[in-house]
């Protein structure tokens, strides 16, 4: 009976190990997806809560910091869209540009046509945070779908400036002015 208790525990901490590593390899695709150039991430570390992305300086060959990514539900827990959470992972550079948005989970009945298009995802590749993420001027707004766009694009727009607040160093004073 011992015997078959050890091997039962032994066999349950086998899966549990392999299902990390899928969950693993499954984020590492998701990170570089954000961070193609990248040659390793950190783990979930700090407050907020993120992953830093590392890739190496071409001309020194040193390691350098190439942006942030973290999960909007980790930093605006609130934000619902019509049927709950939208979880989305979303990577920013350290200048305060988005590397882009994954959407990694979501329980939206009209998905398909909202956050699960690549457009949707697209729009926010290459957007400065400082911009308004204002629907119908520099966010696409898709039709019966407000309520989850809406929660979407204010969940990134509100973490990536809780991160960047965080995380990033302000840009100097322009000295001309």
């Amino acid at each position: 009976m011992k015997t078959l208790a050890t091997l039962m525990l032994v066999l349950g901490a086998l899966v549990a190990a392999d299902a990390q590593s899928a969950a693993d390899a499954k984020l590492q695709g998701q990170l570089k997806k954000l961070f193609p150039a990248a040659t390793n991430f950190s783990q979930k570390e700090g407050t907020p809560p993120h992953i830093t992305a590392f890739g190496k300086d071409p001309k020194s060959g040193s390691q350098t910091i190439l942006g942030y990514a973290w999960w909007t539900t980790e930093l605006e827990p609130l934000e619902r869209g019509y049927d709950g959470p939208i979880k989305i992972l979303v990577g920013m550079d350290p200048k305060g540009v988005l590397a882009g948005i994954v959407v990694t989970e979501h329980r939206e009945p009209y998905g398909y046509f909202s956050v699960d298009l690549p457009e949707f995802a697209a729009q926010f590749a290459g957007k400065d945070i400082r911009n308004q993420f204002k629907l119908g001027t520099d966010i696409d707004a898709i039709s019966r779908a407000t309520m989850s766009i809406t929660s979407s694009v204010r969940a990134v727009k509100n973490s990536s400036r809780r991160v960047a607040k965080a995380l990033l160093t302000p840009p100097a004073p322009d000295s001309e002015k």
